[in-house]
């Protein structure tokens, strides 16, 4: 769905499958799924800075890696800080937001029309966070109350947007479409002739 206009290649390692995708613009988007259950494990994208270098990668799926380097940095990031992280389930959207220790009835989560992204806040104002949902955007859909729901336990807010059925026939289709590029990447590993001079 993401990689629509883009040239695609696939490889395996280890027990994940990764989909590398490049666009005419210099963009590219790095899809990693499990290879026995085809789950999204990893989605990130990067697009070219202005002056045409390698921009920084955007986690839209997954956590992104935590790199510290005592050399360099005098101050890391407390291990208490609210951590936020995107998991999709098969009909869900979902985020993941760990280290918020407040009770239930603190949480305001809403949908702002005007902008197309679900809002989080909390009511002592110690939490805000506007999410945006780039395959919704894709589409043009707007957002629909009905179909956001939430929880919270065990200091996680976990908050759940319903996939519509567009979503869900455009993931069927890029399911069929990874499996084919499995398919054909595995017929093309292993023994490779070598012609000897």
């Amino acid at each position: 769905m993401l990689r629509q206009g883009g040239k695609s290649t696939s490889f395996v390692s280890g027990n994940r499958k990764t989909i590398h995708t490049t666009f005419s613009d210099g963009g590219e988007l790095v899809e990693e799924y499990d290879v026995k259950t085809d789950e999204l494990l990893l989605r990130k994208q990067r697009a070219r800075t202005k002056l045409g270098g390698e921009g920084k990668w955007e986690y839209l799926v997954g956590d992104a890696p935590v790199h510290f380097n005592p050399e360099v940095s005098t101050i890391v990031e407390s291990s208490s800080n609210p951590t936020f992280t995107r998991k999709d389930t098969d009909r869900f959207f979902q985020w993941r937001i760990r280290n918020l220790p407040y009770p239930a009835e603190n949480y305001d989560i809403s949908i702002d029309h005007a902008d197309g992204k679900v809002v989080i806040r909390t009511k002592n104002k110690k939490y805000y966070k506007r999410i945006e949902i780039p395959e919704m955007r894709r589409l043009e859909a707007d957002l629909i109350e009905g179909a956001l729901s939430w929880h919270h336990a065990n200091n996680t807010l976990v908050v759940s947007y319903q996939k519509p059925a567009e979503i869900l026939d455009l993931e069927a289709k890029d399911k069929v479409e990874r499996k084919k590029m499995h398919q054909s990447a595995t017929q093309q590993d292993g023994d490779v002739q070598c012609n000897q001079q």
